[in-house]
C-alpha cells in the first residue's frame, strides 16, 4: 500500500538488519519455536558463540502459555518460556554450553535488563548483540535491549509470527491491533526508561 501514514508505521515497527558476527544472540520471551530455531540457525553459521533465551511466563496468564508453532516436535511439559527455548535450541544443534538461560523476566523489558544482569554476572562483554524476535516486536525489543546495554550495538533478526508481516499486517484487524499496540507501548512504556538513557 502506497500510503503515508502505513509506510511510516512499517517503518518504525519492522526493523531489520543485516547480520553480521557478534558476542551473543538474544532470544525475548515467547511461544515461538521458530525465534529459538532462527538463533541455532545463527549460531551454527558461527554468528556469535553464545545464545542467551529469557522468559519465565506471561505476567497477564501467571504460566507458560503453551508453544504456538510445531507443538508436535516440541512437546515438552515446559515451566518456563526459557525451559521450552532451551529445548528448541539444544534440538537445532546448540550445545548446552552455548545456552545461557534468564528464566525469571515477565516481560519484554525485564527480558533485556535482566538479560543484562545475566551478562554482567557471567562477565559477558556486549559490543553487538542479536536479537531474534517476532516482526512486530521488533522495534521495541531494539528499544529496550538498547537501553539495557547501551555501549552496544543491537541487531534484529526478525521472525513473522502470527500470520503478521510487514506487507500484510494493515490487511487485517487483528494485524492492525498488534501493530498499532506496539507503537503505543513504544512510547508509553519507555518514558522512565527513556529519561535514563538520556541522563534526565
Amino acid at each position: 500500500m502506497n500510503d503515508p501514514i502505513i509506510a511510516s508505521i512499517t517503518d518504525f515497527i519492522f526493523v531489520s538488519h543485516e547480520i553480521v558476527p557478534s558476542d551473543i544472540i538474544f532470544v525475548p520471551g515467547g511461544v515461538f519455536a521458530s525465534l529459538a530455531e532462527r538463533a541455532a540457525e545463527l549460531y551454527r553459521q558461527g554468528m556469535a558463540p553464545v545464545v542467551m533465551p529469557a522468559g519465565k511466563y506471561s505476567v497477564k496468564i501467571g504460566k507458560f502459555a503453551g508453544v504456538k508453532d510445531k507443538p508436535g516436535e516440541y512437546s515438552g511439559d515446559y515451566a518456563t518460556e526459557c525451559e521450552f527455548y532451551v529445548d528448541v535450541l539444544t534440538k537445532n544443534g546448540v550445545p548446552a554450553s552455548a545456552i545461557m538461560c534468564e528464566d525469571e523476566s515477565m516481560h519484554t523489558r525485564d527480558n533485556a535488563f535482566f538479560s543484562r544482569r545475566l551478562c554482567d554476572s557471567l562477565s559477558i562483554k556486549v559490543k553487538r548483540g542479536i536479537i531474534c524476535c517476532m516482526s512486530f516486536h521488533a522495534r521495541r525489543c531494539q528499544m529496550l535491549y538498547k537501553m539495557a546495554f547501551p555501549e552496544a550495538e543491537i541487531l534484529i533478526s526478525p521472525v513473522d509470527c502470527y500470520g503478521i508481516t510487514r506487507e500484510t499486517w494493515y490487511r487485517s484487524e487483528y494485524g492492525v491491533e498488534r501493530v498499532t499496540g506496539e507503537l503505543m507501548r513504544c512510547g508509553s512504556q519507555f518514558v522512565d526508561d527513556i529519561k535514563n538513557y538520556l541522563g534526565l
